[in-house]
């Protein structure tokens, strides 16, 4: 059956995320309604070539595709291991230093080896540009263009590969910087060009800035990498549309992507999210934590009254010498704890576990592929949790006997403990600094993390999600269907998404309704045109309006939700209500009576597209079925102090209504489950595992 979003020329819908250590697939068969899965070791080196392992793995038939979605972590990993473009940076003359003094943040006041963050572009490359506007848009000084080109062939002379350009108040008229831009592709062809007004119309220079020079200094490698994806994809016979995964989770065409490559930055994690939200819609489920742990990484995001939380910005290396970065994108906060973290001896012996990660190569010891280092993974599998013959259906068999040998040699021996005593200590220390990262999002925000089911995916999340849940004092958790492969997943609930902003700085009380009707209105236009232009057509179009507001005298602002009928109406009482109550759920205070400033308009314009079917399986009693039964085999328990004997139950043989009590492993091809003692799973219609989170026995 035909589809408006479908194009008659493939009916399947094809999903890629690049992990650190893994790369998956998902696959959308337009008209069966089925899914398919896929998963192959990333290969950093040349990332298509993992791409196309997975393809081949799943044998999926890239010819028949009308609609590649993706998403990888090329843009972040090239920020934070600092290998992107040699890049310039043009600015408005007197604020040269504007990127490198940034907010003068010191966080830690009393720590003597502080060091602030450290530039993408060095001092050398940054250069002043004639010219002024004022703040509300008008020209103070006009733009001069011969120094301009003249800095563009000393520019190209000096082999520069990209150009950011910051120019003040751009936010409020982008005349000088468009006409910037231009003269730089004149006389640099080929060299990646970026304006901080195509990314960012917000005021704060720093951020704009610094999001600009993110945005150069990656954009070379991330555009070569994705026309790269697209050439390849079109010698493999795929006709069909590539659409990238924004960081709010929405879809862009590629040629967006490779212009604006900043917006790819969280793409793989805020699927997750969103793959998470859908399966809270299908369940009824207004509030949960989404939690991901891979092979390198772990992630936490929230979803409150059944929306993603997000937010305006990042900052990217974290706060103490964070990079910020201006574009909307799903709060997510990240530990470097993942499968692949290694675990080390620090000084006086301290056991470290990450952020090191062992990622694809050489993996961990348990790989065979060269790993000498323990990892998560190898005291997975030195505990029971994990079985050398089993691993991803058996597909890739595990090294125990090397495992073992690395564990004592490196960690166990040192310390005077056994290898099992030295797997569990590491076990320890990674949950605990997962459980950093739930906190991040809840109980950092005043929330209780207690109150929120955990939904929790990714390859190793699984293995560890009721400990966390102990950790953190959470009574539910759920184990989604294929949450191996979820963020892949995740992508095939997306949506087509445009984010826009103007920064207008008006008085609550003052505030003059037409004015501002006009701004969302040519928001809003702007979207639907986007909409309009791209090859997939959606089913409908959604518009959300929100604002950034705070009260007169603050410096910072909060966003806050703000329906059409707020507007229609002209209810400033409304407004001013519904920003007190964000206000008080994020700080723990309001106050009513103090008027507040309008800082920012926001509007999001979604396509939505045709969503996968909600996965179901066969109803049955209580007692899984005899053949769901694979082994029964001995797995560490802590609050046992010894192996015991686990019972192991394969995923895709149990039925809706089934009760599993722990101990007991929970097998599928890409994650294990651990049920510990004293949990207790039901399986529920769509083959979720809910885990009620008991008392160790």
């Amino acid at each position: 059956m035909s589809h408006p979003s479908q194009p008659s020329a493939g009916h399947l819908r094809i999903a890629v995320d690049i992990g650190g250590t893994f790369t998956d697939l998902a696959i959308f068969d337009e008209r069966s309604g089925e899914l398919s899965f896929g998963k192959a070791l990333s290969t950093h080196g040349h990332l298509v070539d993992g791409i196309q392992a997975t393809l081949d793995g799943a044998g999926a038939p890239v010819d028949e595709g009308y609609l590649f979605l993706h998403g990888s972590t090329i843009a972040i990993n090239t920020l934070l291991e600092r290998n992107g473009a040699k890049t310039a940076l043009l600015i408005t003359e007197g604020f040269r230093d504007i990127y490198e003094i940034g907010r003068v943040n010191r966080p830690d006041a009393y720590n003597l080896f502080f060091s602030k963050h450290e530039p993408l572009i060095p001092r050398s490359l940054r250069f002043e540009v004639p010219e002024r506007l004022r703040a509300d848009g008008s020209v103070h000084r006009e733009l001069d263009e011969a120094r301009v080109r003249e800095l563009a062939r000393s520019l190209k002379a000096q082999g520069v590969e990209a150009v950011a350009i910051l120019l003040l108040h751009a936010y409020r008229n982008a005349a000088h910087e468009v006409r910037v831009r231009d003269i730089v592709r004149e006389e640099m062809p080929g060299v990646f060009v970026t304006a901080s007004h195509e990314l960012s119309q917000e005021y704060r220079e720093f951020e704009r800035v610094s999001t600009a020079a993110a945005n150069a200094y990656v954009g070379p490698r991330v555009s070569e990498y994705l026309g790269e994806l697209v050439t390849h994809l079109g010698d493999k016979g795929f006709k069909g549309d590539f659409y990238a995964v924004q960081s709010t989770g929405g879809l862009f065409p590629v040629a967006h992507a490779r212009r604006e490559c900043v917006r790819m930055l969280e793409s793989g994690p805020a699927s997750g999210v969103i793959g998470a939200q859908a399966i809270c819609a299908q369940l009824g489920l207004g509030d949960a934590i989404a939690f991901d742990m891979g092979g390198t990484t772990a992630k936490a995001g929230l979803i409150s009254e059944g929306q993603p939380i997000t937010s305006s910005s990042a900052l990217i290396g974290g706060y103490e010498k964070a990079l910020p970065i201006q574009i909307p994108m799903i709060d997510i906060f990240e530990v470097g704890t993942g499968g692949g973290s290694i675990a080390r001896l620090a000084v006086g012996n301290a056991l470290r576990v990450g952020p090191q990660s062992a990622g694809s190569m050489p993996g961990p010891v348990a790989y065979g592929r060269g790993g000498t280092e323990p990892t998560v993974t190898d005291a997975n599998l030195l505990l029971g949790r994990l079985d050398a013959e089993h691993f991803l259906g058996g597909e890739m068999a595990l090294d125990l006997a090397g495992t073992q040998a690395a564990m004592n040699e490196r960690i166990a021996a040192p310390l005077g403990l056994s290898p099992v005593q030295a797997a569990d200590g590491i076990l320890r220390i990674a949950v605990t600094s997962m459980s950093h990262a739930v906190k991040a999002v809840t109980t950092e925000r005043g929330l209780d993390a207690g109150a929120f089911t955990m939904v929790v995916y990714g390859g190793a999340g699984p293995l560890h999600a009721s400990a966390i849940a102990r950790e953190l004092g959470i009574r539910k958790v759920l184990i989604p269907y294929a949450p191996g492969y979820f963020s892949a997943y995740g992508m095939l609930f997306g949506d087509l998404r445009y984010d826009y902003v103007r920064s207008v700085f008006r008085k609550l009380d003052e505030l003059s309704f037409d004015e501002i009707e006009a701004l969302y209105a040519a928001m809003e236009a702007e979207g639907r045109a986007a909409l309009a232009q791209s090859a997939i057509v959606p089913e409908s179009v959604v518009i959300e309006r929100g604002a950034d507001m705070r009260y007169v005298g603050q410096e910072h602002a909060v966003g806050v939700s703000l329906g059409a009928g707020f507007f229609e109406r002209q209810d400033r009482a409304g407004i001013k209500q519904r920003f007190d109550a964000v206000h008080q759920v994020r700080y723990g205070t309001a106050a009513p009576g103090e008027p507040a400033d309008l800082v920012s308009l926001r509007v999001t314009v979604r396509g939505l597209m045709r969503k996968p079917p909600r996965h179901s399986v066969p109803a049955g009693g209580a007692t899984p079925p005899a053949d769901a039964l694979r082994a029964t085999k001995p797995v560490y328990f802590r609050s046992a102090g010894d192996y015991v004997p686990t019972p192991v139950w394969r995923r895709a043989l149990l039925q809706a209504g089934n009760v599993i009590s722990g101990p007991a492993l929970v097998e599928e091809h890409a994650s294990t489950t651990v049920i510990q003692p004293g949990d207790t799973a039901t399986v529920d219609a769509c083959g979720n595992l809910q885990i009620d989170i008991g008392s160790e026995l």
